[in-house]
């Protein structure tokens, strides 16, 4: 018996369009400028189809054609990132040149390139961009706010990263693609294709590189969709203070229905600033990156990104409701027969993740943005040792303190190679993303958060009762009673007690969270290893802050040290 491959169509039923190819002047066609702008860059329009802004349809249709991928049972699309499932930081780049070169934080986090280099690796994406059937274009905003906004091209090869980026960046209208024109900046993503790991200042075969004289991002050697986003965020991060004078931060940020508080929650990946930032009583302005400017807060993005890990509909309804149709599930693992997604199963990767539009969270706020100053900041940290409190309250020096420290656990997954929890000071809470000296963004933050009053709370969503394989992670049912209080003005009337180590205010009393739980100290059965594991945090922190310390000594006031170098440090 001989199988069909394809399914019998009645021919009656056929239309002129079944099955055909998108048609790229239907939707944003490529005229006039548009077609000069992609030769002059050096794409052989001649070779290959350019799909701009392509629906999301389609974009389906060619990643399960062409990429494997599979539709979901929620009707999510589920795709894979191959053998990059997290960023590389050790191969990110910043091309070192005469516009930008004395605004950058060189260092580990910003290693230079130059521009010969990157002029190589730039041409080798294109040139392998011109041997694709189909090339990918999205164009969109980041930022939600017109006035310190960019537009942002996408040009790759592969529908996956197509759609992830028009989940990613603000979707313009129709009027506004067809007024487009040329971009602020573009990303050239040939993942696919390896760097050449011979070229001068190449570390292996992946580059992540960003020129700001050109601005220009550069993709070759993994296909991990992330890097696109941080790329973004990377551009934001140095535009919004050296050209528009406004904050960028690594943060989520909600608002309360009722009151219209603002909240800006601070954190890296896995410490929780997605899901506590998706709230049911609260609106959603976004869930990572964000900009603090003179006349409030807004989105820099048009999608989230969350962590898939253990996701289920009774702890983060809101994530959950979102994985559908037009969503992505990257590295998620799905039962063959069912196509019902494992959220449990971390055999690709731990750092499974879901990227949908903001508008599929139902209580976001849209446009992204708000004109009001924010009432509270909630630094969030991942303690591995597990021997801060579950939340604290922080003087205004102390919230200098901690924002340059960012302390926290790097997560499972969340970095190509991180397999188990590790303690990192990461200043900013954006030390991978960091552009500028952590100074420059602190003292804005100092600045902005003096002239509006705003509280300031550390909030430890690591381990409790123990470190890291004794101990357990704080239940999130406690940290979301916590961030309650907090917008409820509940923890700011609460008595508080003194942690004498770090000399934090701990509240002594919470309704809905177990006393012993607000005080690291009774969670602990073994005392004796509390005090070392504390003892060995403390001296991490004095460590760590010391490579800031003589740079923000005159922008930061200096009673944030009171807590390290002074007699309280060790009682």
């Amino acid at each position: 018996m001989v199988l069909h491959q394809t399914p019998y169509v009645t021919p009656h039923i056929l239309h002129k369009n079944y099955a055909q190819p998108f048609d790229s002047e239907a939707i944003g066609g490529l005229i006039g400028k548009d077609l000069d702008f992609y030769s002059q860059a050096g794409f052989d329009m001649g070779k290959i189809y350019l799909n701009r802004n392509a629906p999301v349809s389609l974009l389906y249709e060619d990643a399960i054609r062409n990429e494997g991928a599979i539709i979901s049972s929620s009707g999510a699309l589920i795709n894979f990132s191959g053998k990059k499932t997290g960023r590389s930081p050790k191969d990110k780049r910043i091309v070192y040149e005469e516009t930008s070169k004395d605004n950058i934080w060189w260092g580990s986090v910003n290693i230079k390139m130059d521009e010969h280099t990157f002029e190589i690796n730039r041409e080798r994406a294109i040139d392998y961009l011109n041997t694709r059937d189909n090339v990918y274009v999205f164009d969109g905003y980041a930022g939600w706010d017109p006035k310190y906004r960019i537009k942002v091209r996408v040009i790759c090869a592969r529908a996956y990263h197509a759609l992830f980026m028009n989940n990613m960046l603000i979707r313009p209208t129709e009027e506004e693609l067809r007024d487009f024109g040329e971009p602020d900046f573009t990303i050239y993503n040939a993942g696919q294709f390896p760097a050449n790991r011979f070229t001068k200042g190449m570390s292996s075969t992946t580059s992540v590189e960003i020129n700001f004289k050109r601005m220009e991002m550069v993709i070759l050697g993994t296909e991990y969709a992330g890097e696109m986003k941080k790329g973004v965020f990377s551009v934001m991060h140095y535009l919004q203070p050296v050209k528009f004078g406004q904050l960028s931060l690594h943060s989520s940020a909600n608002v309360g229905v009722k009151n219209g508080d603002v909240t800006l929650f601070f954190g890296l990946s896995g410490t929780g600033k997605t899901t506590l930032s998706a709230d049911p009583n609260r609106q959603l302005i976004g869930d990572d990156e964000h900009v603090w400017s003179d006349n409030g807060v807004f989105n820099i993005e048009g999608g989230c990104y969350a962590k898939c890990i253990n996701l289920s509909a009774e702890k983060e309804p809101e994530i959950f409701n979102a994985i559908r149709f037009g969503a992505i599930l990257e590295n998620v693992v799905y039962d063959l027969a069912s196509r019902k997604p494992d959220y449990d199963d971390i055999s690709i990767t731990e750092n499974t993740r879901c990227a949908y539009p903001i508008d599929f969270i139902p209580n976001a706020r849209i446009p992204c943005m708000v004109d009001r100053q924010p009432t509270n900041i909630i630094m969030l940290t991942c303690d591995a040792f597990g021997v801060l409190p579950p939340v604290s309250k922080l003087s205004p020096e102390q919230a200098s303190y901690h924002f340059l420290a960012g302390y926290t656990s790097k997560t499972p997954g969340t970095e190509d190679g991180v397999l188990e929890p590790i303690p990192t000071f990461s200043t900013c809470y954006s030390a991978p993303f960091i552009v500028l000296h952590p100074g420059r963004y602190a003292e804005m933050l100092a600045e902005r958060m003096a002239k509006h009053k705003v509280n300031c709370w550390l909030v430890n969503t690591g381990w409790i009762g123990g470190k890291y394989g004794t101990g357990s992670r704080c239940p999130l049912k406690y940290t979301r009673r916590i961030i309650d209080a907090i917008h409820s003005g509940e923890l700011a009337k609460a008595e508080y007690g003194n942690f004498a180590t770090f000399n934090l205010s701990i509240p002594t009393l919470l309704e809905g969270v177990p006393s012993e739980l607000l005080n690291p100290r009774k969670a602990w059965k073994n005392k004796e290893g509390f005090e070392r594991e504390v003892r060995k945090l403390a001296g991490m922190f004095q460590k760590a802050f010391a490579l800031y310390e003589k740079d923000v000594e005159e922008k930061v006031p200096n009673q944030q040290f009171m807590y390290v170098h002074g007699s309280s440090f060790w009682t």
